[in-house]
């Protein structure tokens, strides 16, 4: 875990594996963030005919369980896309159905709702709201253009991108814009979006300067996506 500070608070960048950024551990809420986890993405394309290895719903919650136990949180906000599409829940084979409702009897659970499952209703267990705000943060789906206010968010799937002695590399990583943050994608079959996309630049408006975050052994790397002309 690579320590930062945020909105004058201590954040935690979980790593799932050393430079990939996961997930966001919050000390003072004892609270795992994770966005994007789009259970049952794989059922969902094999309903439509895309045939699919059945087992991401396992490997992405197995992964969330070990961030679990490696930060000892006790609260877990999940930033929408949750599921692939609001009936997820129904289609969860019995192993990872029987995972994740240990997860959210065991943990504080809130799903933030997304625009893949709007819908989600009580199926998949703990607490589901549209947003909510802890600590003077706002926890959201997506950025709010315009806002000023602290932001926490996920939806754009954001990576990393840069050319390296003729090698293209890509990390998932978070993108940072003064108080606001848009965390990376945690589902197994979930791709990305350049960080320096205009998509994700324009959702970050207002600011000064954007920047993308990479851990990079017990530190934060910090590459320039965007800088107001002066």
């Amino acid at each position: 875990m690579v320590p930062f500070l945020f909105h004058d608070q201590e954040m935690h960048l979980v790593t799932a594996e050393p430079g990939r950024a996961s997930a966001l551990y919050w000390p003072r809420e004892q609270a795992l963030l994770v966005a994007d986890l789009h259970l049952e993405k794989g059922s969902f394309f094999a309903h439509k005919g895309q045939m699919l290895p059945p087992y991401d719903s396992r490997e992405t919650l197995e992964r969330l369980a070990l961030a679990v136990r490696r930060t000892g949180a006790r609260r877990v906000f999940a930033l929408g896309d949750n599921f692939h599409d609001s009936m997820g829940p129904e289609r969860m084979e019995p192993h990872a159905a029987g995972m994740l409702a240990a997860l959210t009897r065991a943990l504080d659970w809130v799903w933030i709702t997304g625009n893949h499952d709007p819908d989600l209703g009580n199926g998949a267990g703990g607490t589901c709201v549209e947003e909510l705000a802890i600590g003077g943060i706002a926890l959201r789906h997506i950025a709010r253009p315009g806002t000023t206010e602290a932001e926490l968010s996920g939806h754009f799937h954001p990576r990393l991108i840069v050319e390296a002695r003729g090698r293209r590399i890509a990390r998932p990583c978070v993108v940072k814009s003064g108080d606001r943050l848009i965390l990376p994608a945690y589902g197994s079959l979930t791709g990305g979006m350049n960080a320096a996309d205009p998509a994700i630049l324009s959702a970050l408006q207002p600011s000064d300067a954007i920047e993308a975050l990479v851990p990079a052994r017990e530190r934060l790397v910090c590459y320039p996506l965007w800088r107001k002309s002066a």
